[in-house]
């Protein structure tokens, strides 16, 4: 079996899920507030996305074509209990932070998306490296922001104030302050993008 690991780079910065891609930016929008928040979230996101890549793409012969999308999301959903419940059980208050967000990766385009459109199709192994990559693309991605959000938004690092005498940023810890370091960011890549096109 041939391993790929351009299956795990391109989700890193090529298709990366919420800088190139533009998905699941709901809960992008939502958590990034903290870096833990952020941690929390593309952890819970990445080990959704690895074991039901696994799955589906074990049980993809077996599906009939007609209720495949029922069924992805039912491994989906399963995995997302597995990841709240451990949530609620080893860390209540990032579950408490995170909210419905958690509940909510089981529609999330990230990993619906992969479940359709890659794992659908592709080898377990392949499989794996996708979940890999595209987890740890939005997980880098989700601390990005956060870490942007919450040291001018609040003056602090993982909750630690780095500077007593810094005066927060308002702006960056409100929904709008997300909005304006996401589309910042997605520009750098734009760019980036464009100038490795041009060589």
């Amino acid at each position: 079996m041939k391993i790929n690991t351009k299956e795990f780079i391109k989700g890193l910065i090529k298709e990366n899920p919420t800088f190139v891609l533009a998905l699941g930016l709901c809960p992008t929008l939502a958590v990034s507030t903290s870096l833990s928040n952020g941690l929390g979230m593309g952890i819970a996101a990445t080990f959704v996305l690895l074991g039901s890549n696994i799955i589906i793409s074990l049980i993809k012969n077996l599906v009939p074509n007609k209720i495949r999308i029922p069924c992805y999301i039912v491994v989906i959903a399963t995995f997302v209990t597995i990841a709240e419940l451990t949530m609620k059980a080893y860390s209540p208050a990032l579950n408490r932070a995170l909210g419905i967000y958690v509940p909510l990766i089981v529609v999330n385009c990230i990993v619906l998306g992969r479940a359709e459109a890659y794992a659908s199709k592709a080898s377990l192994l392949n499989s794996i490296l996708d979940a890999l990559g595209m987890g740890l693309g939005f997980t880098l991605a989700l601390l990005l922001i956060s870490g942007i959000r919450e040291i001018l938004g609040s003056g602090t690092f993982f909750g630690h104030t780095l500077i007593k005498e810094y005066e927060p940023i308002f702006l960056f810890a409100l929904p709008s302050g997300a909005l304006l370091v996401i589309g910042l960011l997605m520009s750098f890549f734009n760019i980036l993008k464009e100038r490795k096109l041009k060589q």
